[in-house]
């Protein structure tokens, strides 16, 4: 008999206290240039949650400084998701079989997933690994590793965190792509639960992955003065419709599913253009991405937690049905588009 497709039990997320308009974070990053002003400005982006604290040297923090914020935040963060998540479904840390966690905005060793185990009280005997460098698609893996776990241990529940501290990750300087990152990247996390035994909650019934090496460079972080530094080139408004176009027949056709049979569109906000260039390609209506704009209004891009929260937030406004479709959709370095089928 074969073990029964994985479900999610719940889901929960997790900001900073402190909210910045992007007024205030224009101030904050030092910014004077009439160009610099406008993308801040007309971001599609009311709101971003900073992991920053008053203490803080922003915008002259150096390279420790910047990894104590990442290592305090993402702790903090990962930690009140997960504890989140794990409320939504009466459950307690010490049940919790396997912790998977993803993050490219700064590097911990131990693992933060090592350390979660002692500031949770995981079992001893959890079983646990980290995901790194995957960028604002790395729920997506994060997802199918969770999901790889659960299918060979159908009884396990597994504990997915995405945890993105973006404001520890920034570089100024006056070119496009860092005013563009620094305009639109916020701090926050994402968790799920899933386990092989549920009876409750949306099934995950399939991955795609489609990589195009040539555009390996135009997504990702580089290395400046001990610092990372945002790689986003703008051609990527252009190569994410074709890109998500591929990942979705990688995705929909074996399963002998059309695009029409899909009612919920999780798509990463990775900025305002990005969305249109999407949602024009792939004749998508308003409402269909209206969740992703909402996230991105309200929170900016968390990187990799920033699906999470479309997520959620469609899961709990779009009252699903049972036989409702959906499809998880990002982006990220590699060049990468990684697609999750969902079935309610």
């Amino acid at each position: 008999m074969e073990n029964p497709e994985p479900r999610i039990l719940s889901l929960a997320t997790a900001v900073p206290p402190q909210r910045f308009t992007q007024e205030e974070t224009l101030q904050l990053a030092g910014y004077t240039s009439p160009a610099a002003r406008r993308i801040f400005l007309n971001s599609d982006i009311d709101y971003r949650h900073l992991y920053i604290r008053p203490s803080d040297r922003v915008p002259h923090e150096d390279p420790d400084e910047l990894h104590h914020r990442y290592k305090e935040g993402a702790v903090l963060l990962a930690r009140q998701a997960a504890e989140n998540c794990l409320a939504k479904a009466g459950m307690a840390a010490s049940e919790i079989d396997c912790i998977l966690v993803c993050s490219s905005t700064g590097y911990l060793c131990p693992d933060l997933a090592t350390i979660l185990f002692k500031e949770m009280q995981l079992s001893p005997r959890i079983q646990r690994g980290t995901l790194l460098g995957l960028g604002c698609a790395g729920a997506l893996p994060l997802l199918q590793r969770g999901v790889d776990h659960a299918l060979a241990y159908p009884d396990h529940r597994v504990l997915l965190i995405a945890i993105e501290i973006c404001s520890a990750a920034y570089f100024l300087d006056d070119t496009l792509e860092t005013v563009v990152g620094n305009a639109i990247c916020s701090d926050g996390a994402g968790a799920c639960l899933l386990t092989g035994t549920a009876n409750a909650g949306p099934r995950i019934t399939g991955f795609a992955t489609v990589l195009d090496c040539n555009c390996q460079s135009s997504v990702g972080f580089a290395q400046r003065q001990g610092k990372l530094r945002i790689i986003l080139s703008p051609h990527i408004r252009e190569l994410a419709p074709p890109m998500i176009d591929r990942v979705l027949d990688e995705l929909l056709l074996p399963r002998g599913l059309r695009r029409s049979d899909i009612r919920f569109w999780c798509l990463h906000p990775g900025g305002r253009k990005v969305i249109d260039h999407v949602q024009q390609a792939l004749g998508l209506s308003d409402e269909d991405v209206s969740v992703s704009r909402h996230v991105l209004r309200n929170y900016g891009n968390m990187s990799s937690a920033t699906v999470l929260f479309v997520l959620e937030e469609m899961a709990r406004s779009g009252c699903p049905r049972s036989g409702d479709r959906g499809v998880l959709i990002a982006l990220g370095p590699g060049f990468a588009a990684e697609a999750a089928l969902l079935e309610w």
